[in-house]
């Protein structure tokens, strides 16, 4: 069977060659004659301009979280250094209040010491007041002895800063006296202590104790008569 070959128009002949190119009426590219793509200075690399824009923020995010990490690590630092002070001054205190406790402690010992050793003549004085009383009945030696051990005994604590209240012909003194009771006295003698009960010491200016004592009221005319 023979076929004849269909007789092409031009018409056919331009519509074959726009499907084989498929390049429409308004597309402004332009190629050479090795087929390649002719750009104009008119088209611009979008993709490229976006890249660098992205590269310009990681740049920047890059240097914000350095600086960051570099503010974080001096913190870290100085928080180091803190805590080192904060120990190191824990513990000198803590050596400084140790060493005032020992101190202290020896100074009150020693203190101690000093007042015990200041006792034993009194203990002594004792001691003879009741040997003697044995060979010697006598009251009066026995007085005198107790008299003896009495005085030693004060100036012991005289020694360590005791001081006795003075009380009989003073002023009566409320911080320093314990009126007991009252006797009638003349009118001079009037709010003076007339008798000591005990005697009050005082140890610097604190008072151990105060002195018991009978304070005199001044009678009234019709009262004396």
């Amino acid at each position: 069977m023979i076929f004849k070959k269909k007789k092409m128009n031009e018409q056919d002949f331009n519509d074959e060659i726009l499907d084989e190119n498929e390049i429409p009426v308004n597309d402004k590219r332009r190629f050479n004659n090795a087929g390649e793509r002719i750009k104009f200075e008119d088209e611009k690399p979008q993709e490229a301009a976006r890249s660098a824009l992205e590269v310009e923020l990681e740049a920047k995010l890059k240097a914000e979280t350095e600086r960051r990490e570099a503010a974080e690590s001096k913190l870290v630092g100085v928080q180091a250094k803190f805590e080192e002070a904060k120990a190191g001054l824990e513990k000198e205190t803590a050596d400084l209040r140790a060493r005032m406790a020992k101190t202290l402690e020896d100074r009150a010992k020693q203190g101690q010491f000093a007042f015990l050793t200041t006792l034993l003549p009194v203990l002594d004085n004792l001691n003879l007041a009741i040997e003697h009383s044995e060979k010697d009945p006598s009251l009066d030696h026995l007085r005198d002895g107790v008299k003896g051990t009495a005085r030693s005994f004060e100036q012991a604590l005289v020694s360590v800063g005791v001081e006795p209240i003075v009380s009989v012909g003073a002023e009566f003194n409320p911080e320093l006296h314990e009126a007991v009771d009252m006797a009638g006295v003349d009118p001079e003698d009037d709010g003076r202590i007339t008798k000591e009960y005990s005697r009050g010491y005082k140890f610097g200016d604190r008072l151990l104790r105060p002195a018991r004592v009978q304070v005199g009221k001044a009678m009234t005319r019709s009262a004396s008569e």
